[in-house]
């Protein structure tokens, strides 16, 4: 198969950026978009070249890392994948793709495709954490929760912190993600002792990042890899409100 790639090329957050144009041929369907990325980063060596920088890791859509914009979508034509999942074999042949980083004003560009995502960092920080004593282990039966409840805090938690939702929505939030961690502890009796406290917290660090507000368009249910929901957007809503003060 063969391929035209425009891949954005920014040397820096302060840089004025730019797409480059790589054409590659003889490429299999079978070949993951970050393998051809790496097919290309080698070429790109051999002439002496500057390669393109990208964020990578367990390549099994575990990590979040990879999160790319291609084509407009965050991780590619595809649902419920990360980019590192994405096969060359959805694309036609001869197609032209735009590869670009996350558009997102609290997820600045470092360089090339590579965004700084350290402000999910500083939202989980604020309050998307559990207090317990340290020791040995619990008995497994001393705090009991439904199966239901366990499930649906386990979907939540399927959250990678990929950032999709923040660059498929128009106005750049993250209240999927923040909705997902705040779900997750709020189902379980471990989270009870910073539910008071949790989702003022975080929403207001959120805030202050620079992220944008929840308008229920949908994209980010529609663009996330894990396909989490806004339901937990709605029980975020409520944790927000209805908590103590």
């Amino acid at each position: 198969m063969r391929f035209v790639l425009k891949i954005w090329r920014q040397a820096g957050p302060r840089s004025k950026g730019y797409f480059q144009r790589f054409d590659t041929d003889q490429v299999s369907g079978d070949t993951s978009f970050l393998e051809l990325l790496d097919i290309i980063n080698n070429r790109l060596v051999k002439e002496g070249s500057e390669t393109i920088a990208y964020d990578h890791d367990c390549r099994e859509g575990i990590c979040g890392a990879c999160g790319l914009y291609i084509n407009g979508r965050p991780h590619g034509p595809d649902d419920g994948i990360t980019t590192c999942q994405l096969y060359m074999r959805r694309f036609r042949d001869g197609q032209e793709i735009t590869v670009e980083p996350w558009r997102s004003g609290a997820f600045p560009v470092i360089k090339d495709l590579m965004v700084d995502r350290r402000a999910f960092d500083k939202i989980m920080q604020a309050g998307g954490f559990v207090s317990v004593h340290t020791g040995s282990a619990p008995e497994a039966h001393t705090m009991l929760i439904t199966r239901e409840k366990a499930e649906e805090s386990m979907d939540a938690s399927a959250c990678i912190g990929c950032g999709a939702c923040v660059a498929s929505c128009k106005n750049g939030s993250a209240m999927l993600f923040v909705a997902s961690r705040v779900s997750a502890l709020s189902l379980i009796p471990q989270g009870k002792p910073e539910a008071a406290r949790r989702a003022r917290a975080m929403i207001a660090k959120m805030d202050a990042l620079g992220f944008g507000s929840c308008t229920n368009i949908g994209s980010c249910q529609m663009e996330c890899p894990k396909n989490i929901t806004v339901a937990h957007i709605a029980r975020l809503n409520r944790e927000f409100l209805y908590c103590k003060r």
